[in-house]
């Protein structure tokens, strides 16, 4: 038995991807598992895993979220490419909104239920880019490096009331995020598309394929079933960060 069995959980991002299967993961394991995403899709991908779908745009407030949560996986994330000085200002802003203040929102949300109860899990997708940066991609490696940061403060402050904090770092996972990307750049440079995942996107990675997404929400299960592992960062990336 799993140690989310029983146990409410919220995932952010849900309507696909890392988030959908991370709720889908906590669901096989028994937990009650609320959907978040501002993309309607995610009302009926929550009646199939037998949950609560809620759509919201998370860069504001999250009042009407529910509290009574012990797991939470702040998964919700955008990307924009482009060099620093043609980077739109309003566009940095909105997206570390999105990854880095709404991680904070929620898990203020949060938390007060876990420290009445004595248990709770807070795990943060962050990514191989919380870890390293890369070139053209201020923002989302900006917020990264903050969630980062602030998963270790959330995990010395929720040590004496029995709540972790833990990033998963994944290098490119196979998302519809990741598969744009990998499309943009094959029209830009003129390549294929899988010239560009070997070429490109898994350059530094020393496992030459994309993550499957329920590798990552394997991982924020194995985080939810240790309770001696906090304020750390789980890095699921194939070996980029040995380098």
């Amino acid at each position: 038995m799993s140690s989310v069995t029983g146990h409410t959980a919220l995932v952010t991002g849900a309507a696909s991807g890392i988030g959908l299967a991370c709720a889908r993961a906590l669901a096989s394991e028994g937990a009650k598992v609320h959907l978040v995403d501002r993309d309607p899709r995610v009302l009926e991908l929550a009646a199939e895993l037998g949950g609560t779908g809620h759509v919201a745009d998370l860069t504001g407030p999250v009042d009407a979220l529910p509290t009574e949560v012990d797991v939470l996986v702040n998964n919700a994330g955008v990307q924009h490419v482009a060099p620093i000085h043609e980077f739109p200002a309003e566009r940095f802003s909105a997206m570390v909104e999105l990854m880095l203040g709404a991680a904070f929102r929620l898990t203020r949300h949060v938390l007060p239920h876990m420290y009445d109860t004595g248990w709770g899990r807070l795990v943060h997708i962050s990514s191989v880019h919380g870890l390293r940066a890369s070139p053209f991609k201020s923002a989302y490696v900006a917020a990264k490096h903050g969630l980062e940061g602030f998963s270790k403060v959330a995990a010395l402050e929720g040590a004496p009331f029995g709540v972790t904090s833990n990033c998963v770092a994944p290098g490119y996972v196979r998302t519809p995020l990741v598969e744009k990307q990998i499309a943009d750049q094959a029209r830009v440079h003129g390549i294929s598309e899988d010239d560009v995942s070997s070429e490109i996107f898994l350059q530094r990675s020393a496992v030459k394929r994309l993550i499957d997404p329920s590798e990552v929400a394997g991982a924020v299960l194995w985080l939810c079933d240790n309770s001696f592992v906090t304020g750390t960062s789980l890095a699921v990336d194939g070996g980029w960060t040995a380098r």
